[in-house]
């Protein structure tokens, strides 16, 4: 009785926390993006700990650090992307005359191959949503900047992401100290056992792809620019940002910058070019920075990863990407210890 006692009030403490989240989704944004920056920043304020430096000086040292470094380059990043979109939509009428120039002899073999094909028509057709879809394109894009910057900026002039993540930093250890003395006793090893699996699976995964995530969105972005291709800054970063999930970022922004390649170029030197960046980037990612930065001993599988982010973001919108990578290593490590368990229980 006791112990189905313990599991019924362990299972209604967790169901209570998920109704919680659920219902207090709208606010609790700030409060999660300023926990996460906090656990990405808290070994930085640890190793200025380490040099004999107060707690609150290490913490103020670190978030200004971020705020002198970090902070130019996003505004920066987001101006230089801004002026490319809106030079985009600008030239989006002469993309699709030259795409069409380029069509035309493909059309007119297909006409005299199907006489039924009306190629005046069809081309018509080819010609305004062609138009229409890369309007619409651009026109996104330069929303999700524009709002992205004004999410920012609100966030910035109420101040409750950075007042959170610096209070979190300033107070990270007294917080692991008092989740520990919460912890029953007779599980506590157990639990700071599975919690450290579990923070070395997200440092591992969080941290490192983080880094490999800004490193290939910085070698794409300047290699497709190098290449001449409009909007490579832009499809160049927004390929390396997603390539936390293996193979989507470097599939996507390759046939992207493919698509703009057609309709910007007439040789094909520049198209070797973009595969070129795309085939070194992959040797890159595959060969030095992964093994490197994240490791092979993570353990998130990219099917699961995937999962996680879709259904983080249909119950949970912005919020839930946010703590879907983090639940899934948390979800990850769970697993595997009960499967541990199960093999040395009877019931195996």
């Amino acid at each position: 009785m006791k112990k189905s006692s313990n599991k019924m009030f362990w299972i209604t403490l967790a169901v209570l926390f998920f109704l919680a989240m659920y219902a207090l989704r709208s606010v609790l944004l700030p409060f999660v993006a300023g926990i996460i920056i906090a656990y990405l920043l808290a070994p930085v304020t640890a190793r200025f700990v380490k040099m004999k430096m107060n707690r609150t000086l290490a913490t103020i040292l670190t978030v200004f650090l971020v705020v002198v470094i970090a902070v130019p380059a996003f505004v920066l990043l987001i101006n230089v992307i801004n002026a490319q979109i809106v030079v985009f939509i600008d030239a989006v009428p002469g993309y699709v005359s030259a795409l069409m120039k380029k069509l035309e002899p493909i059309l007119s073999n297909l006409q005299q191959d199907f006489p039924a094909l009306e190629a005046d028509k069809f081309k018509e057709w080819i010609r305004a949503n062609m138009a229409n879809n890369l309007k619409l394109l651009g026109g996104l894009l330069k929303g999700i900047i524009s709002g992205g910057a004004m999410i920012i900026n609100v966030i910035s002039l109420l101040l409750i992401t950075p007042v959170v993540a610096f209070y979190m930093l300033r107070d990270w250890d007294k917080f692991l100290a008092k989740i520990k003395d919460l912890l029953p006793r007779k599980s506590k090893d157990i639990i700071i056992e599975q919690a450290r699996e579990i923070d070395r699976t997200m440092a591992g995964f969080i941290r490192g792809q983080l880094s490999v995530c800004l490193i290939l969105g910085t070698f794409y972005a300047v290699g497709l620019n190098l290449c001449g291709l409009d909007l490579g800054l832009t499809v160049g970063f927004i390929a390396g940002l997603i390539s936390f999930i293996p193979y989507v970022g470097s599939i996507s922004g390759f046939l992207m910058s493919m698509a703009l390649a057609a309709a910007q170029f007439n040789t094909w030197e520049p198209f070797a070019a973009v595969i070129a960046v795309f085939l070194i980037g992959q040797f890159l990612e595959g060969n030095f920075l992964t093994p490197k930065l994240v490791g092979d001993s993570v353990g998130l599988h990219p099917v699961w990863i995937m999962f996680a982010l879709l259904s983080g973001g249909v119950l949970l919108g912005f919020l839930g990407l946010m703590i879907a990578v983090p639940a899934a290593a948390i979800i990850g490590v769970l697993l595997r210890y009960a499967i541990t368990r199960y093999k040395k229980s009877e019931l195996y």
